[in-house]
């Protein structure tokens, strides 16, 4: 008897189906890579590298963490999309990444909804909006608008890259408020934060992770929180909203992802024991102690923040005029 082409094709199916199964029952077998686009010491690394040492206590494999650093992210996530879809590299990816460089740079050589699969949303993080208060005399949010209503142009923020989160953080708080400040992009936070400790730069807003500690050390000062409520981690600092920015919002989002195309049964295995790990006694006060809200949920929520937020940072970007170089 000969079999007729749908025949073999289903032929095919049914004896593929076994060496897929086992193929992903026995994920993973070998080390899996994390990829941050991004340099070490920023909030994006700190988040990365906390739940990759859980995943890999739990799985049994190592879960390296590799920083790509480069062009807003974009470099360390075009090598993730271009990425064998099995399980065995992921990236931990932000607003910058996922929602803002779409809008940012026009010639991107992947698509943040269909080249990605999102795993599990990590963590939302408010922005705090800092300053170094030997080059910024202000106490509150109102003392530093008007201190840069006076000085357009003049006080420099820094950012760990065009279209990171603190960058577009800072220009949503330009555009709600009126005032003009001078973009300094970096590599990343980590470069960032040392050289604001050190006066090169005058302030950032920037996630609690990386902010909170030269705050606590008074070595620089915090005037706002970006979300509508204050962080249970620092309620001393006021939002930016109470401050007189009414409705003011701009919280960073941390979430995982991996290559389009990557097996079902991975990305819901690496979901749930993420969700586990993130709602756990162990992991989760560490990160609410940094400012860092844990908000795991499924993979088809994550993938729907990222394009509604895709479209409300891509109409900030086009009224601001804001600019990739």
């Amino acid at each position: 008897m000969t079999l007729g082409r749908r025949q073999l094709a289903l032929l095919g199916t049914v004896l593929a189906a076994p060496r897929l199964a086992a193929a992903q029952d026995g994920w993973p077998s070998r080390p899996v890579r994390v990829i941050v686009p991004f340099t070490p010491g920023g909030s994006t690394d700190i988040l990365a590298r906390a739940l990759a040492a859980e995943l890999q206590d739990t799985l049994g494999q190592p879960f390296v963490v590799e920083n790509r650093g480069g062009a807003g992210g974009t470099l360390g996530s075009e090598v993730v999309a271009r990425a064998a879809p099995d399980g065995y590299t992921l990236m931990m990816g932000h607003i910058g990444t996922l929602a803002v460089n779409p809008s940012l740079y026009r010639n991107l050589s992947f698509d943040t909804v269909t080249s990605f699969q999102p795993i599990v949303l990590v963590a939302i993080v408010p922005n705090i909006l800092v300053v170094n208060p030997r080059k910024v005399g202000a106490a509150n949010v109102q003392e530093f608008i008007a201190l840069a209503k006076r000085r357009p142009g003049a006080l420099t923020y820094g950012s760990g890259g065009n279209g990171s989160a603190a960058h577009i953080a800072a220009v949503a708080f330009m555009d709600a408020t009126g005032i003009d400040m001078t973009h300094v992009p970096y590599r990343g936070t980590g470069p960032m934060m040392t050289d604001l400790i050190a006066g090169s730069i005058d302030l950032t807003m920037t996630g609690g992770p990386p902010a909170l500690p030269p705050v606590r050390a008074g070595t620089l000062k915090a005037l706002g929180v970006s979300s509508l409520q204050r962080m249970s981690s620092a309620p001393e600092i006021p939002t930016i909203a109470e401050q007189g920015v009414a409705g003011f919002d701009a919280t960073q989002w941390y979430g995982m992802v991996a290559p389009a195309g990557t097996p079902r049964a991975i990305v819901d295995r690496i979901n749930a024991e993420s969700t586990r790990i993130l709602r756990g006694d162990r992991l989760r006060p560490r990160l609410e102690a940094e400012g860092a809200d844990p908000a795991p949920g499924t993979p088809e929520r994550f993938r729907d923040l990222i394009v509604a937020e895709r479209q409300r940072w891509g109409e900030l970007i086009r009224r601001a005029n804001v600019q990739a170089d």
